[in-house]
């Protein structure tokens, strides 16, 4: 009988991974050119916990995410916690309670990680790193714009400038359904088929709905097409405000950054798990993986808000790799001082210092991934 090998230390569980250099350098700079670009917008930062009760994190908004959510026991109090696998529910809490006295709209900005019980849609990950930006109190087609006009700002702020935000009604099918009075397996049928875009299956099981549903899952594409089909179309009260709003936010929109590309999805639900309003997906050109979603919902029981959470390990796959940080040798035996180190790292420089004499500066450079070495003051490039 051979005994079992030891784990491997290297491996780790399914959907986790280290970031190793220069990779994680260059999410930590995605993330803080996000933030700096949120908080320009005069968006404040919160920083939830990890990890929080269940009854308190999973409730309101926050029961959407029950099943992507780990549990465990606090040893302290015998309560059980989760494992926040989305920050928005959190800034909501954070917003009625902590900050339930501060002045209305409450602009709040996040960044931190996330964890998945599992990898959803075409991304594998289960560690998610998430930032974004919560307008709490406000309930006007302007805070549902702008919360889309600072996201395209955070993403210029990265490189993305060729980016396309996809609005969409996520609560539009549900109504026009509950008007129809279609329930039980036929609406389970045909919320499949939308949800698959399946023009066919949805004529085959919309019955009086048809040509409407048909119509606007057609309509698909660019704003002002789609918009003209909502707007043709046969809709309920409830609908129609829906409609009417989405008009209202692209034209708010187009009328700060009218260049900025957007697509329409009425029927689109797939992903809103907690929203009630126009929503957004953004994407960029080429690319199937989402770099952001948000929209409206309700902040704990009532108060209205709007946010989008922005996801900078799918940024970093569709942006440009920033070229890294040179590293510069300084070796033992050069005259060096704090100031003269700190004035080279002004300029770019990473300052890569030998710790004892080197007999061949050159192989000791390129050992410790330098391109150059300090010579009598100056940087001085390695020859390949």
């Amino acid at each position: 009988m051979t005994d079992d090998l030891p784990p491997n230390p290297a491996l780790l569980p399914a959907g986790l991974r280290d970031l190793l250099p220069p990779d994680a350098e260059a999410e930590a700079a995605c993330e803080s050119a996000l933030m700096a670009a949120i908080a320009a917008h005069g968006y404040r930062r919160v920083k939830p916990p990890l990890l929080e009760f269940e009854d308190t994190l999973l409730a309101g908004s926050g029961a959407a995410m029950s099943e992507q959510t780990f549990r465990l026991m606090d040893p302290q109090t015998q309560r059980m916690m989760g494992l926040r696998a989305d920050m928005t529910p959190q800034v909501a809490r954070i917003a009625t309670t902590r900050l339930e006295g501060a002045a209305r709209p409450l602009r709040l900005s996040y960044a931190g990680q996330c964890i998945h019980v599992r990898g959803a849609g075409l991304a594998a990950e289960r560690q998610v790193a998430q930032s974004g930006l919560e307008l709490i109190g406000a309930d006007t087609p302007s805070a549902d714009a702008e919360i889309i006009l600072v996201a395209a700002d955070a993403l210029a702020a990265v490189g993305l400038t060729r980016v396309s935000f996809d609005l969409t009604l996520p609560t539009l099918a549900a109504i026009l359904l509950d008007h129809a009075a279609i329930t039980g397996q036929q609406r389970a049928q045909l919320l499949h088929a939308l949800d698959r875009k399946d023009a066919a299956a949805v004529t085959q099981h919309a019955g009086p709905l048809a040509g409407t549903l048909t119509q606007l899952l057609l309509a698909a594409g660019r704003a002002d097409a789609a918009l003209a089909a909502l707007q043709g179309a046969d809709l309920p009260h409830a609908a129609r405000g829906l409609a009417d709003r989405l008009a209202a936010v692209i034209s708010a929109v187009r009328a700060q950054q009218p260049d900025l590309r957007l697509t329409v999805d009425p029927l689109e639900f797939r992903g809103f798990r907690y929203h009630t309003g126009v929503s957004v997906t953004v994407y960029a050109p080429g690319r199937a993986e989402e770099l952001g979603r948000g929209g409206r919902y309700i902040c704990g029981t009532a108060e209205p808000a709007t946010g989008l959470t922005l996801f900078p390990d799918a940024l970093l796959r569709a942006a440009v790799a920033p070229a890294p940080r040179a590293r510069l040798y300084i070796p033992f035996a050069e005259p060096r001082t704090f100031a003269s180190l700190a004035a080279l790292r002004a300029e770019g420089w990473a300052t890569v210092a030998g710790l004892e004499p080197d007999a061949d500066l050159a192989a000791a450079a390129r050992h410790l991934d330098c391109t150059h070495i300090l010579r009598a003051g100056q940087p001085v490039a390695l020859e390949t």
